[in-house]
């Protein structure tokens, strides 16, 4: 192998043959390695007139590199990277780079980051997200690590990111995890849209009778308006896709169990170590888990029934509004948790750059991205971004919308975790004045736990039930 490759990819897997692919046809030299040489002969099978090589001999892959080495890993997270890792570092050079793209867990990666440093090598957690067509044809990239030696790759994944009004949906983020640690939240919100979506098609399907071509109609509109997503757009192609086996359409024999690999609940456990609210995430993963107990949900239905206490008519406006609102809300609470972040791990954020990589490619894409890049762009030390006026006034114009949405749900016996979380958490965000004064006496009066007062300062405790 006489010829030296820009950039190194291993784990040949659909993401990672996707995503070497892509960097090729950006005009890249680009060498894959992986021990199965089934996956390293099907990237040879798409070689074509591209400046593009694969091996399953570690040495072989390691000489073919120009130097410094640009050597991402595509390789399931937890234990296969530092295996991996292990492998290559003896035969590294100082000032070599290993970006990993995978989900990998954000402390894992600040031990990688500084085990790496020591031998002079870089490491970058880098979240890639779009699945296996973004990967192929444009994801949102985040990086995060050394700034200097990201000059090394940022031609290589500008070129290979989506576009949105040609700018690439690829920055460097921060610090050391800062990388992983902006997609984990980006999967946490993945998690809260998802479960909205979710609910909402309960609604239309269970309350408002719709049938799935119905709900099909419903979202490919709602997607030319101001819930244009990636995920509303593919739940409109879902609603449509019908069945090979039964002739009918697919969605209705898709068994109602959702499976997880972490990432929000991650999300959720480090939301509530920062002491950030994020109830819409962390009823989502809770749904996921709920809907993994399908024997005793059945049970538990022949038990109580299904017992509807309401028939209101709910709108298709109605139902949009809703679900843009806990979209919104979503959003929030995924920003905010990252804000707190920033400043606890001196990631040094900046939040319209994450929303502006955010435009394009990834799972979250939405319209709504631009709106939420200008109001930090117009502020960037936003606290918590509805306190922005301008979403603010969308805020309080889908409001009354989801009020009843949420109403008509519960006292119909449908579950919507996600959405009465999302305006739960408004409500309690919105009020001057919350009721958990009652838990500092409760807190006091049987721990001396102590409270402070509203009308002047200091740390008090009550002897409760005596008189002082």
């Amino acid at each position: 192998m006489q010829e030296k490759y820009d950039f190194g990819l291993i784990g040949l897997g659909v993401m990672g043959k996707n995503f070497l692919l892509n960097v090729a046809d950006q005009g890249f030299a680009a060498l894959g390695f992986d021990l199965n040489k089934e996956k390293v002969a099907e990237l040879l099978e798409e070689k074509e007139e591209r400046k593009l090589m694969a091996t399953s001999d570690q040495a072989a892959f390691l000489s073919g590199l120009k130097s410094p080495r640009k050597i991402m890993l595509l390789v399931p997270a937890g234990k296969v990277v530092d295996d991996v890792i292990a492998a290559l570092r003896p035969h590294l050079d100082r000032g070599d780079i290993i970006i990993d793209g995978g989900n990998s867990f954000f402390t894992d990666t600040d031990r990688r980051f500084e085990e790496l440093k020591n031998h002079g090598i870089h490491f970058f957690g880098s979240g890639i997200s779009g699945g296996a067509k973004g990967a192929r044809k444009g994801p949102s990239i985040m990086p995060g690590g050394d700034q200097m030696a990201y000059t090394h790759i940022q031609p290589i994944f500008e070129a290979a990111a989506a576009k949105v009004n040609g700018e690439p949906c690829v920055d460097h983020l921060g610090n050391g995890s800062a990388g992983n640690y902006v997609k984990m939240v980006h999967n946490g919100i993945e998690y809260g849209m998802m479960q909205l979506i979710s609910e909402v098609y309960d609604l239309m399907k269970q309350q408002m009778k719709m049938s799935n071509e119905a709900m099909e109609s419903a979202f490919k509109e709602w997607n030319k308006r101001e819930l244009a997503s990636f995920l509303v757009e593919i739940t409109a192609e879902i609603l449509g896709q019908k069945d090979g086996l039964t002739n009918g359409d697919l969605v209705d024999q898709i068994l109602d169990k959702a499976k997880q690999k972490g990432t929000g609940k991650w999300t959720s456990q480090n939301a509530m170590d920062l002491g950030i609210p994020v109830p819409t995430i962390d009823a989502s993963v809770s749904m996921r888990e709920i809907s993994a107990l399908k024997e005793m949900r059945m049970q538990a239905e022949s038990l109580y029934g299904i017992t509807s206490l309401n028939n209101e008519y709910l709108s298709l406006e109605e139902i949009q509004e809703a679900l843009y609102f806990s979209f919104i809300i979503t959003y929030a609470q995924g920003m905010h948790q990252m804000r707190e972040a920033s400043d606890s791990y001196e990631y040094a954020l900046d939040m319209e750059t994450i929303a502006k990589i955010w435009r394009g490619g990834c799972i979250i894409r939405s319209a709504f991205l631009e709106d939420m890049r200008k109001a930090y762009q117009k502020e960037p030390k936003l606290s918590h971004l509805l306190l922005d006026a301008t979403i603010a006034d969308v805020v309080k114009r889908c409001y009354p919308a989801v009020t009843k949405v949420v109403s008509v749900a519960i006292t119909a016996g449908i579950p919507v975790l996600g959405l009465s979380a999302s305006l739960n958490y408004f409500n309690s965000f919105r009020s001057g004045r919350l009721p958990l004064n009652l838990i500092q006496a409760q807190r006091d009066h049987f721990g001396a736990h102590t409270y402070e007062r509203i009308d002047q300062e200091g740390v008090f405790h009550t002897h409760w039930g005596i008189d002082d």
